[in-house]
């Protein structure tokens, strides 16, 4: 009928509208984020397992950290600044500081580590020792890229998305 039409139509049109909002917040983040930083360090995060978990996965799919990370990759080529994806094995147990791993349930938001008795917020743990991972595979990377190593999109083309 046309009224179910009608209805269809005006749902997609809000999904639509969430889906921009969605794109224009990535882009402008991720912009910032790489025009006031030379490096960005994030993990390389298997979105699309941790997306069949019923209880996240609404919550990570309007995160958007698919599309997210991937104007972060593309902004670092127009900026010509450097982005890493690292391994996201043990970021959330191991200590940044001594680099002992200590066990601790998800519901824990407090990193304690008994070697060195360091003691700070579990995100803030993992955030350096993300910030660690990622300078550490940087070692022995010299050199620029003036002499047209990046691959630019021309003509103010987006990545693929």
């Amino acid at each position: 009928s046309s009224n179910r039409r009608k209805a269809v139509q005006k749902l997609a049109k809000k999904h639509l509208k969430v889906s921009r909002q969605r794109k224009d917040f990535a882009v402008k983040t991720a912009k910032a984020l790489v025009q006031s930083n030379d490096l960005v360090v994030y993990e390389d995060l298997q979105v699309k397992n941790m997306v069949k978990n019923r209880h996240l996965a609404k919550s990570i799919s309007d995160a958007s950290w698919s599309l997210f990370t991937d104007w972060i990759d593309y902004y670092t080529k127009v900026f010509d600044t450097w982005a890493i994806a690292v391994a996201p094995h043990y970021t959330s147990t191991d200590c940044s500081v001594c680099g002992t791993r200590v066990k601790k349930s998800l519901s824990t938001r407090t990193h304690r580590c008994h070697s060195c008795g360091t003691v700070m917020h579990r995100d803030h743990n993992a955030a350096k020792l993300i910030l660690l991972k990622g300078i550490h595979s940087t070692v022995g990377h010299t050199g620029s890229k003036a002499c047209g190593q990046n691959n630019l999109c021309l003509g103010g083309e987006t990545p693929l998305i």
